[in-house]
């Protein structure tokens, strides 16, 4: 029986595995990555006290309201 060339595909094995094994995991930062730059940009418009202001100005709460509602964002 001829045993050549399988020594080689053996002993490379574990480098693949490796080699696999980085793609995953820098794959898996890839994704992590991605949905956080995501959500930072959903994250990035106004803020609920910037909303507030605007419900004020519009007329469409009154300064009890805007009051009440601010001390309580502010507070969590």
């Amino acid at each position: 029986m001829h045993w050549g060339d399988y020594g080689w595909g053996m002993g490379f094995g574990w480098v693949f595995m490796i080699f696999l094994w980085v793609l995953v995991i820098f794959g898996i930062f890839y994704v992590i990555r991605i949905v956080m730059t995501r959500a930072k940009k959903e994250n990035a418009g106004e803020s609920a006290l910037d909303i507030l202001r605007k419900r004020y100005a519009k007329g469409e709460i009154t300064k009890e309201e805007f009051e009440k509602i601010r001390d309580d964002l502010l507070k969590g």
